[in-house]
């Protein structure tokens, strides 16, 4: 029987007041009133770059604005679109201003936790967003569960092979990036799912910097290698999805594979609709923002705020205190759902003929 998850997002039990002060706007920094001042910090986030996916700038900084903002707090966020030397810059350079509470989304834990060491030396507060820095220690750390998320990923592959008649065979793995601790995490849940299944792993590779144009590479090597042998692929994002499919279909097999995806973007949520991508997995990235910007508003204040989570550094076998989030799986049948969250719309979704009769046959407007 195929199992479907509904659209409930569950996140850890604590509640932090945001300030309701004035605030003015700005893409990188907000001023604040005089009441706000007194009250909290400058607060600065770095964003990790725009290629691995179109969620930090078109959804986490949004989101993360919009909660600073309704504080009234000062606040700086700056992408280092995927240079190390930039991010270690940007964070000197929010240091200097007199941030009093840094939020970052690391490119490789070693940069993260430079960065994350010379905040500390100056009495900074850190969060890890969305990504964990091995070896940083931050005061914090906000994501999803990322073995739920590759458990879902891997469950929803077994789903879909399944309802193709493949009760066991040949699955390839497509991971991200080998310095992003998450995607071990999501190796972690969708190879354990996989294997668990009764299938068998033919071909494995991570894909450096979750990088598209290297993921098609890597997927066709894997392919031709294979001679196409492969009844499923676990690829460990939308991106790398898109990537996979794309060589695929040029050899007439798009559909045919079932293949997984993660972010539920735009267009994994299009593939999905057109059954060319067999799911994806979806994050309430609203949630993430708003749980992050609720610790970081807090701690600008000096405050330090209990969370009932915690997440294990296992390269310092250190405790981070921590505020994780339930990921969900999305089939065509409840893409709808993920346009009801407001994550996305239907015009944006349903952009062609084909795209328009795949959504009114999943209910999606």
């Amino acid at each position: 029987m195929k199992m479907r998850a509904t659209l409930v997002v569950s996140a850890a039990a604590f509640s932090l007041a945001l300030a309701g002060c004035s605030s003015s706007d700005s893409d990188s920094t907000a001023s604040e009133s005089p009441t706000a001042a007194a009250e909290a910090g400058k607060i600065g986030v770095i964003l990790p770059d725009t290629a691995s996916s179109d969620r930090w700038e078109n959804a986490d900084r949004k989101y993360l604005q919009e909660a600073f903002e309704a504080a009234g707090v000062e606040y700086d966020i700056q992408n280092a679109n995927g240079d190390k030397a930039k991010f270690q810059t940007i964070a000197d350079q929010m240091l200097n201003s007199g941030v009093n509470t840094l939020m970052i989304v690391n490119l490789d834990s070693d940069t993260g936790a430079a960065v994350i060491k010379k905040a500390n030396a100056q009495g900074v507060k850190v969060i890890d967003y969305d990504r964990l820095t091995l070896g940083g220690n931050a005061s914090y750390y906000v994501s999803f569960d990322n073995v739920a998320v590759g458990t879902k990923i891997g469950e929803g592959l077994v789903t879909c092979m399944q309802d193709n008649g493949d009760t066991s065979g040949p699955v390839a793995l497509l991971n991200g990036s080998p310095t992003d601790n998450n995607a071990t995490l999501f190796k972690e849940g969708y190879e354990t799912a996989i294997t668990e299944a009764g299938y068998e792993i033919a071909a494995d590779q991570a894909v450096p910097e979750w990088d598209n144009t290297k993921a098609g590479t890597i997927f066709e090597q894997m392919y031709t290698k294979a001679n196409g042998d492969f009844i499923g692929v676990a690829a460990a994002n939308d991106g790398l999805g898109g990537a996979t499919i794309a060589v695929l279909d040029r050899n007439g097999e798009a559909g045919k594979i079932p293949v997984t995806g993660q972010d539920a973007t735009d267009e994994g949520l299009q593939r999905v609709l057109l059954g060319t991508q067999c799911m994806t997995v979806y994050k309430a990235v609203k949630q993430e923002a708003d749980a992050a910007a609720e610790l970081a508003i807090a701690l600008s204040k000096g405050e330090e705020p209990a969370v009932d989570q915690t997440t294990l550094d296992p390269e310092t076998n250190t405790e981070i205190p921590s505020v994780l989030l339930e990921p969900q799986s999305i089939f065509k049948d409840n893409v709808k759902d993920v346009v009801a969250d407001g994550f996305t719309t239907a015009e944006n979704l349903c952009t062609t003929e084909k795209l328009q009769e795949a959504c009114a046959e999943a209910g999606v407007s």
